[in-house]
């Protein structure tokens, strides 16, 4: 495979069930830690066609209520496992029907749904998910 020769967009999201849980993902592509469910924009996609997609492939969910949380540049990241520049353009969302979970198994390996203040205290999370838990509930105060 060719080298990165420029940055990558990426989409992620806190995706809530209608208990104030948020979706937790195993992922081996991020040392086994947690993470916020999405993946590449496409060429051609807009970043919410992007996330829902990603979000289907990856849980089974469909979702509804998106707003932009934050972004992050994530340059060559020791957790990552591969060399890469990505540009991280993360949501907030809700789950359509949260008990339609079903996981990849490829991208992702295991998931919960958790208190987002939980998962900061108990959860092994990947350094740019724990961003995200703590932005959002900055704006929650």
């Amino acid at each position: 495979m060719a080298e990165q020769l420029y940055p990558e967009p990426a989409v992620g999201a806190l995706v809530f069930d209608g208990k104030g849980r948020i979706l937790m993902c195993k992922s081996p592509k991020w040392g086994n830690r947690f993470i916020v469910p999405g993946g590449h924009v496409e060429t051609g996609e807009t970043l919410e066609q992007a996330l829902r997609r990603e979000i289907k492939e990856e849980t089974g969910l469909e979702v509804s209520g998106i707003k932009f949380l934050v972004f992050f540049e994530c340059i060559f990241s020791k957790e990552f496992h591969k060399r890469k520049h990505l540009l991280f353009f993360d949501f907030v969302c809700r789950a359509k029907k949260p008990e339609e979970l079903r996981i990849d198994n490829l991208e992702l390996t295991e998931a919960i749904w958790i208190e987002p203040e939980r998962a900061l205290k108990e959860l092994d999370l990947e350094h740019y998910t724990r961003k995200d838990i703590e932005e959002f509930l900055k704006g929650e105060g």
